[in-house]
């Protein structure tokens, strides 16, 4: 574990260090949280440590159960559906408004990000960061910081289930995520919100499908998880 060093306080360096190591899989989905073993490990007493797992279970990284305790966040079926329906939903608010207002010099600007990616697509990680940069480009372009700053918690989420499925799910569908990348440029070129909307909706549908085709074909996916969403089921 790293030290304390370098931090505003002693929650925050608990907080970010446990983060991070939820995030990147070193906690694994389930892991139970034992603060005064956590607190050794981090050189800290407990109260920072009790006060991290609180704000982790704010951003919903930990589940805190009374008189069982805390456990890093499980990732299933529903929480998949969740994220994917908040990204869909903030990406079709940034990217209609963003199309009304980007100029010559954005699209440009945009091409060139995605280029970019095109060279990343053999670094999964890299790609990965370009991708959330693209995100914020056009909440950006949007000039919508509050919609920015709920995506950038959401993408927290999305960054934690891409690591978790890396491999499995992510490696296999780099290519045909970064197609839709190029149409999304070529939609936002047209200036309509409803030719945007379809793109960014066929995305997130189809990305979506590639982790529940993958949770069923491994047996962890039950029928009752589906979730109905507005407008039909996002995986159809």
């Amino acid at each position: 574990m790293p030290k304390a060093r370098g931090y505003h306080s002693k929650k925050e360096f608990a907080y970010e260090t446990l983060r991070e190591s939820i995030m990147s899989g070193a906690l694994k989905p389930g892991t139970r949280l034992i603060i005064d073993e956590l607190s050794a490990e981090l050189g800290v007493s407990p109260i920072p440590v009790r006060e991290a797992l609180q704000q982790l279970q704010y951003d919903g990284f930990v589940t805190i159960e009374p008189y069982i305790g805390a456990r890093v966040s499980e990732i299933h079926a529903s929480l998949i559906q969740e994220i994917f329906a908040l990204l869909e939903a903030l990406e079709t608010i940034s990217s209609t408004v963003a199309c009304q207002k980007m100029s010559d010099a954005d699209f440009a600007e945009m091409e060139g990000l995605l280029q970019r990616m095109d060279r990343d697509m053999a670094d999964l990680e890299q790609w990965a960061e370009d991708n959330v940069q693209l995100h914020q480009f056009l909440c950006e372009k949007a000039s919508m910081s509050l919609v920015a700053n709920i995506m950038q918690q959401v993408l927290d989420h999305w960054n934690r289930l891409r690591r978790h499925y890396l491999q499995d799910v992510i490696g296999k569908r780099v290519e045909a995520a970064q197609r839709d990348h190029w149409r999304l440029l070529e939609a936002l070129r047209t200036r309509d919100p409803k030719v945007v909307a379809q793109v960014i909706r066929t995305h997130n549908q189809e990305a979506l499908s590639s982790y529940l085709q993958y949770l069923a074909s491994s047996g962890k996916l039950e029928p009752e998880e589906i979730i109905q969403m507005p407008g039909g089921n996002l995986h159809d």
